[in-house]
């Protein structure tokens, strides 16, 4: 008999999963590292060098000894430079509004922690990214899927929200672009969709982490659709994305100046406040005349992406939904190769798709079960030409020798 575990997990934590999208990336990295030619597609970070601004203002930082606590809310110039970069898009942030935490997740996580109250309900469009129900339930608010209509290029109207309302619902959770698949939400449907917030009294929290990476169409911020919405709803960032920072965990909220000062007390009492450094990683980054670099790194990225669909439109059984004009991921459609079999086992779901064509084409992708999208795969496009080239041969391949 196996003794009783001297320390019980509260339920919250105990029927937690890890990430797919983590196990998956870890699983393929295995490989590689045993020798594996594998080609790993499941990334969620471009490939690119952390721009070089914020490598040196990092040095600089050590080398000036600026290593301890720094506000909760973070470093004031870093506050403002976020709030300028912000206002781009059209927003009015100020550094009051604006509070700097270690990654995009953590100011989700504090978000959540600061609006919701026990039961309360947030509506989440899927597919939608992993973690997003997770960080409600962890908080005890209860995360309901607001599902697309089928042909409406996974986007959600207004009717499907006006639908998944209820007394207890109190946020409004928007990803645009989204990942997991690529979907850029328009002005006009932003506005439509805020339109209801307001209607029915809602929150909205809008993660706009891969605003940057938006391809044939504009990027809309939430929070410049007018005072009235900026009043309701907190903008979720950060540097991962755009910068090719995701180890130097710098997010942020922007958000009203009451919301901000209560994240960063939240923030004082669990972090503390995010490390000094990348603090001043970001504040160099963000100051620096970074346009061109960043234009050629979204152009190479949009190059990669036109490669995806266009290899894909050519595999029979693999269908990309959405219009995969943003972030970095192209979400397909797996279904039609179910019931196929490979030299070893018969497809019965995405996730076997995915395991066989790991195992046999040794490419990893990330099926979409835990995106809510039980029949599609999340393809990255974030690897060098040359191993996306070969990794779409390998795909092309593996689905051509599926037999009935």
């Amino acid at each position: 008999m196996t003794p009783t575990e001297p320390i019980r997990l509260a339920a919250r934590a105990a029927h937690l999963p890890a990430s797919a999208t983590a196990a998956l990336d870890a699983r393929a990295k295995q490989l590689i590292a045993d020798g594996v030619d594998v080609i790993n597609l499941t990334s969620g970070e471009p490939a690119f060098a952390t721009v070089e601004p914020a490598a040196l203002a990092a040095i600089a930082a050590i080398g000036e000894d600026f290593t301890r606590y720094t506000p909760a809310a973070g470093i004031p110039q870093l506050r403002s430079s976020v709030a300028d970069y912000l206002n781009r898009h059209g927003t009015t942030y100020t550094a009051d509004s604006v509070v700097i935490t270690a990654g995009a997740k953590q100011a989700l996580h504090y978000a959540f922690t600061g609006l919701l109250e026990t039961g309360d309900e947030v509506l989440v469009p899927a597919p939608y990214w992993v973690s997003y129900p997770h960080m409600v339930a962890l908080v005890g608010g209860v995360p309901v899927e607001v599902r697309p209509a089928p042909g409406n290029s996974l986007k959600i109207t207004p009717q499907q929200v006006r639908q998944a309302i209820t007394p207890r619902t109190r946020v409004l959770l928007l990803n645009s672009p989204a990942n997991p698949s690529g979907v850029v939400y328009t002005r006009a449907e932003l506005t439509a969709l805020a339109a209801v917030a307001a209607e029915h009294d809602l929150i909205i929290i809008s993660d706009e982490i891969c605003d940057h990476w938006v391809y044939e169409t504009t990027f809309t911020s939430v929070a410049a659709l007018g005072p009235d919405i900026a009043a309701r709803t907190l903008t979720v960032g950060g540097m991962s994305k755009t910068f090719a920072m995701t180890g130097w965990r710098i997010g942020w909220i922007a958000a009203p100046a009451h919301v901000s000062r209560a994240m960063a007390a939240i923030q004082s009492h669990t972090a503390s406040a995010p490390s000094s450094v990348s603090q001043r990683a970001a504040h160099g980054a963000l100051t620096a005349d970074l346009a061109q670099e960043l234009n050629r790194r979204r152009a190479a990225l949009d190059e990669r992406r036109k490669a995806v669909l266009k290899a894909l439109s050519d595999v029979p059984g693999v269908q990309v939904d959405g219009e995969a004009q943003g972030a970095f991921f192209v979400f397909a459609d797996v279904s039609k190769t179910y019931g196929l079999r490979s030299s070893t086992h018969t497809i019965s779901s995405a996730a076997d798709f995915a395991g066989l064509l790991l195992s046999e084409a040794r490419v990893a992708v990330v099926p979409g079960a835990d995106f809510a999208a039980p029949d599609h795969v999340r393809i990255s496009y974030t690897v060098p030409p040359d191993r996306l080239t070969e990794g779409l041969r390998r795909i092309s391949n593996f689905v051509s020798g599926l037999a009935t």
